[in-house]
């Protein structure tokens, strides 16, 4: 195969991934405490003789998260909690401890506190927070103290990761850090209110026109550089 097609599919393989990328951001412009990704292309060089010719490729395996912080809504919803400023909350998974701004949580029977997929979320000290059922008049500070009947029962966590190209997104709302995650001083709870998206749905689908085009020229380049190399193989086997 060519040379210039080999560079070519390389860069149609990163344009089918960002378009893949863009295409989940815009599904997940309603999602509460989503996070909107970027894919980032880099270069790597190929060497192609011992006379150190190289042939320039694309890369576009990696990915970076949009941490803006999102607009909030008010829900007036007493398990609902929007965190302000930089900073997560922190679950309980099957794949260890992970992060999250998506903060409406619901308090299970035996009364713990769980996102709607069932992982219990965790306190200052990463242990599952309970709030007994027979609890009244739930109120929650902005320091993350939680109260029934004006005492304190516990404090939620709300944590940040000091580099935060280590943070990994997992799945839906979910991160990871490769680094450990520490408290976060500056960050301030709301209670009754839920932290919007963060996709800006007009600027994500322009993106998706932009990398459609780029792909289709792309694709023309391929379909000419095909037709090239047919009509060399035609003339020298006459």
């Amino acid at each position: 195969m060519d040379n210039a097609i080999y560079a070519g599919l390389t860069r149609q393989s990163g344009l089918m991934r960002e378009m893949r990328v863009v295409a989940n951001n815009i599904a997940n412009a309603q999602t509460t405490g989503f996070r909107r990704e970027g894919v980032v292309f880099s270069e790597y060089m190929v060497s192609l003789n011992a006379g150190g010719d190289t042939l320039s490729m694309a890369n576009a395996r990696g990915r970076l998260v949009d941490l803006k912080q999102g607009g909030l809504s008010q829900t007036n919803a007493t398990f609902d909690m929007a965190i302000e400023g930089d900073g997560f909350f922190m679950v309980e998974t099957p794949q260890g401890n992970q992060l999250t701004r998506a903060g409406s949580f619901i308090p299970s029977a035996e009364g713990e506190l769980l996102t709607p997929d069932g992982y219990r979320v965790l306190d200052e000290g990463e242990a599952p927070i309970q709030i007994s059922p027979e609890a009244r008049n739930i109120a929650v500070a902005p320091d993350g103290t939680i109260s029934a009947n004006g005492e304190p029962i516990a404090r939620i966590g709300m944590f940040q990761v000091a580099d935060q190209s280590a943070i990994l997104h997992q799945g839906g709302t979910r991160f990871s850090a490769t680094g450990a995650a520490e408290p976060a001083e500056n960050a301030r709870i709301r209670q009754g209110f839920v932290e919007e998206s963060n996709v800006d749905p007009v600027a994500e689908i322009s993106r998706m026109i932009e990398v459609q085009r780029a792909y289709e020229l792309g694709q023309g380049f391929l379909d000419s550089e095909n037709e090239r190399i047919r009509t060399a193989i035609t003339s020298l086997t006459r």
